[in-house]
């Protein structure tokens, strides 16, 4: 911080709204996914890796406990599967759990309906249709709020139905759980923590790994 006194990020004379997260899961977000409809330039949906590839391994998926040891506290280093994660709900279990943190009944579960998604792939807005009406979620911080009784890790999530033999069906079916499979940890909007932590330890400097993650930007 010493070191650093003084400067500030800026686009166009103005200071950025510089957001981070634990881990992006690969793929960065932009800001109108998770928060207000504007949108700032240096806020990108990028793969977290070299160049910005797709075809590069992203930089949060290469973390070791020596590089995470620096950037989470002890109680978020026992969380492992920040990077790809399962969440599996039993029909009943998450009916009540939506219909409770929602406000409203919805009856039982039939189905849960991707609307609309963000460039990484985060949903930004989700219908849950029950047997007694239905209700649309957004954004991500909402929908991560009603799917888990804290918060689940991101939004950027596919659903699959199972049966009670654990083979995938239609939503159509009875099926009995609700399988969750996600990627990353928080909003994924600007810097990955975990993401700049790898960089750190490869020999990137603060100032390319500000550029990374806030592409366009300048120190000032």
């Amino acid at each position: 911080i010493d070191q650093t006194w003084g400067q500030v990020l800026e686009y166009s004379g103005k200071l950025c709204d510089a957001r981070f997260s634990k881990c992006c899961g690969g793929v960065m977000e932009e800001f109108s996914a998770c928060w207000g409809d504007e949108e700032h330039p240096y806020l990108r949906a990028l793969p977290d890796a070299p160049g910005h590839s797709a075809d590069q391994t992203p930089f949060c998926a290469k973390a070791d406990e020596e590089t995470l040891a620096q950037v989470l506290n002890s109680y978020d280093r026992e969380t492992v599967d920040f990077y790809r994660w399962t969440v599996d709900y039993g029909r009943d279990e998450v009916s009540e759990l939506i219909s409770r943190k929602g406000g409203v009944d919805l009856g039982r579960l039939i189905s849960v309906e991707v609307l609309e998604r963000g460039l990484s792939g985060r949903i930004v807005k989700l219908k849950a249709v029950g047997s007694l009406r239905t209700l649309i979620l957004g954004k991500e911080l909402e929908i991560r709020r009603l799917l888990s009784e804290s918060h689940l890790k991101s939004s950027a999530f596919e659903v699959s139905y199972l049966g009670p033999d654990g083979k995938e069906m239609s939503s159509s079916d009875d099926w009995a759980t609700l399988r969750i499979e996600g990627k990353g940890w928080g909003h994924g909007v600007g810097l990955c923590q975990i993401g700049a932590a790898v960089m750190a330890s490869e020999g990137y400097g603060y100032k390319e790994i500000l550029e990374h993650y806030y592409p366009g930007s300048s120190l000032v």
